[in-house]
Formats: structure tokens, sequence, C-alpha cells
């Protein structure tokens, strides 16, 4: 009983740590087209970088410090790239996001790196629309992608097809989900249904839970059930270390549910969880996705040279952000921040590996498969390092 008395007490500090997906989320309209501004890359370009800080939370501030000490370094190591990067505080607030990228505009801003939260983000991108400015958005969630705003965070759909699409070479072909039941888990399941069809899987629906001792139990049993009745092969879960993740790991294998006759695959880090999960018997060979582990080192390295510090783990999405639009300019040309280049079919180099923008606003990672092995984590299929290869 273990790890039930651990859920109920991690009550408020697992739903704190989930709901940075859900403060990155909700419903939000998305935005009218926007091609971009013409540019003049003989002469600095204005850049806004929009962070979070003046909310007063401590730990808010240090992960704007974060963000903007990573957009310097990429600015930095492009050498001949002529930026003047202007910093714009939201709070964390949609107000004052739409006021602080309206200001930006005023102030010649051509493109817009964040906000981080999907309504401040959605907020000011509809505040900049009328003026052609695109935003790259720190943010993760789908629903806010499209029109002028296009998300760098990491998504549950590019994940799933990444590491579902690895489980279905490999023969497992019918797919379960088992994801929390609130929106972050209904967005969670879709991804998982979608990635199933796009690699020739079957998808055979989800068991939901909350995080709660007597849902968790609930849930293992509907799991059971779907699994018996289905004959699915491949189970998919959002669960984290933070989370559900140390019960499940414990129940789904007392009841019979483990990788001797179920694939695990999880759509979040699961390296990140305790030594004693990992090496939990049940979960060995389980299955998840890593950013390229050899570019995240590098960056991390980088970052700690110039700072003497390590990263915020967000850190490296306002460094690609800023990347992003610095080889773009690079090129040369008056259309460099348009949504056409912004979505090219190469991509971008990034602090984690290669990633593009899609047209839809979402974007694409390259993603190593990892597993455990006597509870280490091992890279099993490495990140690719070009878009069109496998792994895409």
């Amino acid at each position: 009983m273990a790890a039930l008395h651990r859920i109920k007490n991690l009550g408020l500090k697992a739903i704190g740590t989930l709901g940075v997906g859900l403060m990155l989320a909700g419903c939000i309209e998305t935005n009218t087209a926007s091609q971009g501004p013409k540019v003049n890359t003989s002469k600095p370009v204005v850049v806004g970088l929009m962070v979070p800080s003046g909310s007063g939370n401590a730990q808010t501030e240090l992960l704007a410090n974060s963000l903007i000490s990573a957009a310097k370094l990429a600015i930095a190591e492009m050498g001949d790239v002529k930026i003047d990067m202007r910093i714009y505080a939201t709070g964390g607030d949609a107000n004052q996001a739409a006021a602080a990228a309206q200001r930006a505009a005023n102030e010649g801003a051509k493109i817009l790196v964040g906000p981080l939260f999907a309504q401040a983000a959605n907020a000011a991108g509809t505040a900049v629309v009328g003026n052609g400015i695109n935003v790259l958005s720190f943010s993760n969630n789908p629903d806010i992608a499209g029109g002028n705003v296009f998300i760098l965070g990491d998504t549950f759909a590019n994940t799933a097809d990444r590491v579902v699409g690895y489980a279905a070479a490999q023969g497992k072909k019918s797919v379960a989900a088992l994801v929390k039941a609130d929106a972050a888990g209904t967005v969670a399941a879709a991804a998982v249904e979608r990635a199933a069809k796009n690699n020739g899987a079957s998808y055979v629906g989800a068991a939901k839970y909350q995080l709660t001792a007597e849902s968790a139990v609930a849930a293992v049993s509907a799991t059971k059930s779907l699994l018996a009745q289905t004959g699915a092969t491949t189970l998919v879960l959002d669960a984290d270390a933070a989370g559900a993740l140390p019960v499940f790991a414990q129940l789904l294998p007392e009841s019979g549910i483990s990788s001797a006759n179920t694939q695990f695959i999880s759509l979040t880090r699961w390296d990140k969880t305790s030594p004693d999960v990992r090496a939990t018997p049940g979960i060995q060979g389980a299955l998840f996705a890593l950013n390229d582990t050899s570019s995240t080192a590098s960056f991390n390295q980088r970052y700690s040279a110039a700072y003497g510090n390590n990263p915020h783990l967000l850190a490296g999405k306002a460094y690609d952000g800023m990347r992003a639009v610095g080889t773009l300019l690079q090129t040369g040309s008056r259309d460099a921040l348009t949504r056409k280049q912004l979505t090219r079919n190469a991509g971008f180099t990034g602090a984690n590996g290669i990633f593009r923008l899609r047209a839809d606003g979402t974007n694409q990672r390259a993603l190593a498969v990892a597993t455990f092995r006597e509870g280490k984590v091992i890279v099993i299929d490495p990140a690719p390092r070009s878009f069109g290869g496998a792994g895409f």
C-alpha cells in the first residue's frame, strides 16, 4: 500500500506539476493567418522576447531569467546575425501580454518569441495580427496554434507519433491508452489515436483516472478489462514521475499487466522518475521519448559555461525560437520572417536537436526512443539528425 499512500500525499504536488501542461493549455481561439512583415537584414532587426517576468513568483522569475539567457546565447552563437532583442514582461497574464505585444509592435518588432502560457500567447498573437507579426510561443498547447501563432513546446502528438510509430514497426499494432480524466488527458488520448492511425496500428480506446488512490485502483481494473476485451498489446500512459506513475508502476504489474505481456509506452519523460521506480520489474522494457541526448548535453554545457549555472528545463525553447529567427535572417531575404520561411521543410537546429514548424502552427521535433533495462535508461533508437529519414 506504500504507493497508494504516496499518491494521497502527493496530491497537490502532483496536480501542480502536472498542471504545467494545463497552464500551457486551455481552449483558446486561433488567429487570422499572417504572412509576416518585410525586414531589412542589413540593419538590426527588432525581435521581441516575451517572458513571464513580473508575476511575483520566485520560480517564474528564475524561469524568465533562464529564457532570456538562452535567447542571448542563441544570438551570440550565430555571430553575424543582426538582432536587436528587446525584452517584454508579461507577468504570465493575458492582458499584460497583449499590451506588451502591442508595445513591441509599436517599437518596431518584426516577430515575437514567447510568451509561455497559452492564454498569454493567444492574447499576444491577437494583439499583433493586424501588424502582420508572427509569434513563436513557448506554449505546448495545440489549441492556440494557427494563424500568426506557432508553438515551440513539446506536444503529445509529436511524442505519440514517434514512440507509437516505433512500437508499431516492431509489430505492436493494437494500442490502448490510460490517461487522466481531464482536458490534458483528452488531448493525450486523441494524440495516441492519431499516432496509431498514422502508423498502421489500431486504437481500441482509453481508460481514465484521477489523482486519487481510489481512482487509480479503478483505472487499473478498467485497463485490465479493456486489454482483455480488445487483445491490445500496447498501453500508452500519460502518467509522469510527479503524479501517478509510481502508483501504476506498482499496481499494473500486480494486476497482471506488465512488460512481460504488454508494451508500455509513455507520453512523458519517465527517465525523470526516481531510481526505485525506474527499477520496478514490471516496467522494464517500457518505451518513452527523449530529446536528442547529445544536442541537449551540448546545449547544457554551453549554457553553463556562459552563465555559471544550469538552464531551466524550458530554456531551450527560447534558444530555439531565437535560433530560428536568426537562421532565417542570415538568408538576407526581406521575406525571412514570413509564414512560408518559418515553416520551411528543412527546419532548424535547436537546443535539443532539430525541429520544424508546421503550417498548422504546431511543431515537429526529432526525438530518440529510450527504454529501461535493469533500471537504467538506454537509448534504443537515436533521434534523427535530418528530416525525411527514419524516425519521421
